[in-house]
């Protein structure tokens, strides 16, 4: 017998690993914050001579997605070099779009390199979904980032931006509510023994190393729900736009994991159950939802600004995926022409590859 989509062997012990691999999280955030601020005079000396601006940060950030082969944890890194004032609230904002950005690439370069291994038959197959949900992430972030960042001058004009500058946290703190037990400040006790049992530099890498960790057992763990009976429950539902959005929002909002909730749906796409019309308001959903996690470690970090700012993104990200919807018939059309002309052409496709690294690079090296 099964419960919600959950099996009976993995029904009992899903909580409690669920709740451990939450913990290992935030202590593992809780110790590269620590770290980071520990190592603050060298990495200020490192970033002073890699980010120079605001352009930079976003480059930065895009080529890191890259390197670790995973956004969530860039984002988290970025939280922590502002908390310890090695960056501003604008290139926090871009680093954390630049998270995105570079996170959306990843599914499509692990697609283009099987194919390139012969490992898939076509590109097409290969690179089927990444695309589309790279095509979809770019048509929102995009313009995120350019509005956001219009926006942030009137945020820190409201006092929600670096509390260094503005001389009061204002309105960002109401977002972050005081407790009589503060259960972080117990966390520093353990991380500030830790750094000083190993250094500062193995505890930057092992916090880097445990965030993975724990996001690969938080994966491991939803590993146990039958994704047959969710496929059963909600996959029938997509057929309605709003209906499908909103479940990709949740579904991912939820499990804190963007990899589980299109993994549910790969299989049926790629082998056609799924239309792309119904796929793509799920797939909008689903990249916002995956800002959740990182709004997490902003107030488990206790990062007033950056609550603020991961806020925006969610807020301008929620209005910004909602618009393709009012317009949806021109929307598909238009991402359609898009993925079907650089799928069908080999020229256009490695040079769409080459400008997801050069870009980025340029933005570094370009001041």
């Amino acid at each position: 017998m099964q419960v919600a989509g959950l099996s009976n062997q993995s029904s009992l012990s899903l909580p409690a690993q669920v709740l451990g691999t939450v913990v290992l999280f935030l202590f593992a955030i809780q110790l590269l914050g620590s770290a980071v601020e520990t190592l603050s005079p060298v990495l200020k000396r490192l970033l002073e001579q890699i980010i120079v601006g605001d352009r930079s940060a976003l480059g930065v950030s895009w080529i890191a997605s890259y390197v670790l082969a995973n956004g969530s944890v860039v984002a988290a890194l970025s939280l922590t070099l502002f908390r310890s004032e090695l960056i501003v609230s604008s290139q926090l904002f871009l680093m954390v779009i630049g998270s995105r950005l570079g996170g959306a690439a990843i599914v499509l370069f692990i697609g283009a390199f099987d194919y390139l291994n012969e490992e898939l038959e076509s590109v097409s197959e290969s690179v089927r979904l990444g695309l589309l949900t790279f095509l979809l992430t770019y048509s929102v972030y995009l313009p995120v980032l350019v509005i956001g960042y219009v926006l942030l001058p009137v945020v820190e004009s409201w006092g929600v931006s670096n509390p260094v500058i503005a001389g009061e946290i204002g309105i960002a703190d109401r977002l972050v509510p005081e407790t009589d037990v503060n259960v972080p400040d117990l966390v520093p006790v353990f991380t500030e023994g830790i750094i000083s049992a190993v250094g500062a530099v193995v505890a930057f890498l092992l916090a880097l190393g445990l965030i993975f960790l724990s996001m690969r057992l938080f994966d491991r763990t939803l590993d146990g729900v039958d994704k047959q009976r969710l496929r059963e429950r909600y996959v029938k539902r997509l057929n309605d736009k709003w209906t499908s959005f909103t479940i990709g929002l949740v579904f991912t909002g939820l499990t804190m994991s963007v990899a589980f909730s299109l993994g549910v749906i790969v299989p049926l796409y790629n082998r056609g159950h799924i239309k792309r019309h119904e796929i793509i308001p799920y797939v909008l959903g689903a990249n916002i939802g995956t800002l959740v996690d990182t709004l997490i470690i902003a107030v488990a970090l206790n990062i007033p600004v950056g609550v603020v700012t991961v806020a925006l993104l969610l807020v301008l990200g929620f209005v910004i995926s909602v618009l393709p919807l009012l317009f949806y018939d021109t929307y598909v059309t238009t991402i359609s022409i898009v993925y079907d002309r650089i799928l069908n052409n080999v020229i256009y496709f490695i040079i769409f590859l080459l400008s997801l690294a050069v870009v980025p690079v340029l933005l570094i090296v370009l001041r």
